[in-house]
């Protein structure tokens, strides 16, 4: 059964607003609030077109803007699939594995790197430990859905609290750090983007030079020690920041 019979879908036609971005809303927002779920095969764009008195290229123009997004992907032999909804972060001191679980996208993690190494200068800089000295440093591939979200690159004092891969698999960093009795405090934090390398493209099933989001982060304790710091990179296509701007007065 087409899973948008069960949707409301309107379109105004004395709206200024194009009625392909008008449908194309309200199948993302079906998406984003779980209408239409990650799986779920849309129905023939001409049944769909009729029901709404559209025209089957509007349709598919709406239809097609939401695979430019990564909302759905087209499958030969299968039809038009929801993959999922973006995740859309707020800039908070949160975990990505608490905003995915929050958003109902079933996180999972696989842990590529659990060691411990000498510090680099700009690690031993973001976390006030001697150049050299030893630090843990965990990578992690944050899937969501099947699908690959993020690749997280942190790096902890070593002594902190116990970096068990079995436990770093099963939930997040901030997670195991609370349940070590550590309050996290506040957090430094800046956001850019870059370009894919290889090695990058091949872990999150991008192709090689393709824009990335970046975040780098050092949070501190309630007594002002530094107890992490993340360089990770996600997905634009599935992974987004949201500000809230005041206006000074």
């Amino acid at each position: 059964m087409d899973p948008t019979r069960s949707l409301d879908l309107r379109v105004d036609r004395s709206s200024p607003v194009p009625l392909y971005f008008q449908l194309s809303q309200q199948l993302e927002a079906a998406i984003e609030h779980g209408g239409l779920t990650p799986g779920s095969l849309l129905g023939n764009e001409i049944e769909l077109a009729a029901r709404l008195g559209l025209s089957r290229p509007t349709v598919r123009q709406a239809i097609q803007s939401l695979v430019d997004k990564g909302l759905l992907v087209r499958r030969r032999g299968v039809g038009t699939q929801v993959v999922h909804s973006q995740v859309k972060r707020p800039l908070e001191l949160s975990s990505l594995y608490d905003d995915l679980e929050a958003a109902g996208q079933r996180p999972a993690t696989k842990v590529l790197v659990n060691t411990v190494l000498p510090a680099s200068a700009a690690v031993a800089v973001a976390l006030g430990v001697p150049e050299g000295g030893d630090v843990h440093r965990v990578e992690r591939l944050r899937l969501a859905h099947g699908e690959p979200m993020a690749y997280l690159v942190n790096h902890l004092p070593t002594g902190l609290l116990d970096l068990d891969t079995e436990q770093l698999e099963a939930t997040g960093l901030y997670r195991l750090m609370r349940s070590a009795g550590i309050t996290l405090h506040s957090a430094r934090q800046s956001i850019g983007a870059r370009a894919a390398t290889a090695g990058e493209a091949e872990r999150l099933k991008e192709t090689e030079g393709a824009p990335l989001l970046t975040m780098q982060r050092t949070t501190f304790d309630d007594t002002g020690r530094a107890v992490e710091f993340g360089d990770h990179i996600y997905r634009p296509t599935r992974y987004s920041f949201e500000f809230q701007l005041l206006v000074r007065p």
